[in-house]
């Protein structure tokens, strides 16, 4: 009975993995597309519950926001978002947006997100509550970020943990970027400095 539970134990794991490691496979950049709502009207509200994050602060700032997960095979890029974070962050935004919805991947509360975080990679960026990033309930800033009747500039669905969806300056959508893109990666590293 031993072996036949570790078997099954032992597969579900492996197929948690193997869906943690899938995702969109290539990245989209956007030139010069006008959105058709505002970006600088969206908020979100903070990962404690006391503040709102509110998009109009970041005018003139890029802003990099991330769908994040806690037990997910890409849950180390959390190290890359805050060393990025902290080398560009006079100019860069990062906001991480805790999300269940993928391999229950990120089912603590708030309180246990937030010490994990802090605890393991020293996030000091903002991190927003729980949201949906997909299907009903969506929040509305991922409903901006992946209907191209919102962005004007292209539809995108989010296939997993860690998906990052690049803000210009001006609030326009200027680039998606896939699960296995790393912040640091020179990819996404020459759309922030574009």
């Amino acid at each position: 009975m031993k072996r036949i539970w570790y078997f099954l134990a032992s597969g579900a794991v492996l197929l948690m993995i193997k869906g943690c490691m899938s995702g969109q496979s290539k990245s989209v950049a956007v030139e010069g597309a006008q959105p058709t709502a505002s970006f600088y009207e969206l908020s979100l509200a903070s990962l404690d519950g006391k503040d709102t994050i509110r998009f109009s602060a970041f005018k003139g700032k890029k802003v990099l926001i991330v769908n994040t997960a806690s037990a997910c095979g890409y849950t180390p890029q959390y190290e890359e978002l805050e060393q990025l974070y902290r080398k560009m962050k006079d100019s860069l935004i990062i906001i991480g947006c805790p999300c269940n919805q993928f391999g229950m991947q990120e089912s603590g509360s708030a309180e246990e997100i937030s010490t994990f975080c802090k605890k393991n990679y020293g996030v000091s960026f903002p991190m927003s509550e729980k949201i949906k990033v997909r299907g009903d309930g969506q929040h509305p800033v991922y409903q901006w970020l992946t209907q191209k009747k919102l962005n004007g500039a292209l539809d995108a669905s989010v296939a997993w943990n860690f998906n990052k969806f690049l803000v210009d300056k001006e609030g326009r959508l200027q680039a998606y970027f896939p699960s296995k893109v790393t912040p640091m990666s020179e990819e996404l590293l020459a759309a922030i400095r574009k």
